[in-house]
Parts: C-alpha cells; sequence; structure tokens
C-alpha cells in the first residue's frame, strides 16, 4: 500500500507499507510525523506561514482521538472532507487515474519492481499537471459550497 502527500508543486512524502503491516492509527501516526518534517524541509515557506493543510479522509484511524491529538498538539490545519466525497479529493479524482493510465497493461516481476516503477511515476509528474489537478480542486470546492454540499454535476 502507498501512502501519498502531495501538493501543487508535486510530491511531499511517501511512503510504502511493508509488506505484511497492519495499516492502523498508529502506523498513520508514524507517516503524520514523518509528513510534518516532510513540510518543515521542502515547504518551508507554507510550513513557517501555516499555510499548508492536511487532507486526508474520514478512515476510522485518520480521525482517531489519537491522531486528532498529534494534529492539535502540532498545529497541523486539516481540510475536512465531507463524508463519501471522491469528487473533493485529488487523489481520488486525480492522482490515481494518472498514476493507473501511465502503469496500466505493465508487468512486474516482484514488489520491488513495482515500488520502483510507481516511484518513478509519482516523481515524473510535471508540476503543470498538479497544478491544473488543484485549480480542479478549487473549482470543485466552489461548487460544493455553491450548492451547500449537496450534489452537483462536474464540470
Amino acid at each position: 500500500m502507498l501512502t501519498i502527500f502531495f501538493d501543487s508543486r508535486g510530491v511531499v512524502h511517501h511512503k510504502y507499507a511493508p509488506q505484511g503491516q497492519k495499516i492502523n492509527k498508529e502506523y498513520y501516526l508514524e507517516i503524520l510525523r514523518r509528513l510534518r518534517d516532510a513540510v518543515r524541509s521542502k515547504r518551508p515557506e507554507p510550513w513557517a506561514t501555516g499555510t499548508w493543510q492536511l487532507h486526508h479522509d474520514n478512515a476510522p484511524d485518520h480521525s482517531s482521538q489519537m491522531i486528532e491529538i498529534f494534529l492539535a498538539k502540532h498545529n497541523i490545519p486539516v481540510a475536512r472532507k465531507t463524508p463519501y466525497s471522491p469528487d473533493m479529493a485529488p487523489y481520488d479524482y486525480w492522482l490515481f487515474f494518472h498514476l493507473k493510465s501511465k502503469l496500466k497493461r505493465t508487468r512486474f516481476e516482484s514488489r520491488d519492481n513495482i515500488i520502483g516503477n510507481m516511484t518513478a511515476k509519482l516523481y515524473s509528474i510535471c508540476k503543470d499537471a498538479s497544478q491544473k489537478c488543484f485549480e480542479q480542486r478549487r473549482n470543485r470546492w466552489k461548487n460544493c459550497v455553491r450548492s451547500q454540499a449537496d450534489y452537483f454535476e462536474r464540470d
């Protein structure tokens, strides 16, 4: 399993879960610690000004008390996601589709081969594509607000 955090400039942090790793709140907490360090070093201006936001889903492990305490203690701003709204999350409507289309019909010999190919594809995404993704996100949020979180047709 791949956990990835990205912004309009590209990948900020990614982590492949070790084979057999139980995905739980303790594992996610460790990922958030590494993300915090990555944002601090790779995006120093948004870190210093507090203009970055974590946008994760509502999975129980992501919204556990342990995670909420960590986020509050470290002043990590969170963009809340409405339940069941894949059209609002860039990884759902853009990133996964983009990566799948790049790796379609590719056979892999091993887990290491999969990880190597996936990582290469992640870091080959051009900045313009990432920026366009976040422009789409802005428009989707506007539509959601305009519709008062009711269903709306995508642009």
